[in-house]
């Protein structure tokens, strides 16, 4: 399922109002660590996900605390599944991991991306 016009322009928002973390990250996963390619707030069907490795296929989603809130963890489930039935693998980092040491989870990221 393609992206609808409503979710690439959701990317494209979401990619100048990226959050601190996400910065963080992209600074580093832009630079195409041991050659491997991603991509930022990429569209997937109906979702976005905050990083995306298109030769494995693999989104990284960095999670704050809102993801722990209301009926936000159950939608991540619900989400994760869709993407996983489109072939799609999810790796979830926690803010927190991120902004205790960013070199350490983008080596996690691009160590799950290699082993794929």
């Amino acid at each position: 399922m393609p992206p609808s016009g409503q979710t690439v322009r959701k990317a494209r928002r979401f990619r100048r109002e990226m959050t601190l973390p996400e910065v963080l990250v992209w600074q580093r996963l832009r630079k195409a660590p041991m050659g491997i390619k991603f991509r930022r707030q990429h569209p997937a069907g109906p979702f976005v996900l905050d990083f995306y490795c298109p030769s494995v296929k693999t989104g990284i989603e960095i999670d704050g605390i809102a993801h722990d809130m209301g009926d936000n963890p159950q939608r991540d489930v619900e989400r994760d599944a869709w993407l996983r039935e489109k072939g799609i693998r999810v790796i979830r980092i926690p803010v927190a991991e991120v902004l205790r040491n960013v070199d350490e989870a983008v080596e996690a990221i691009v160590a799950a991306c290699r082993e794929r």
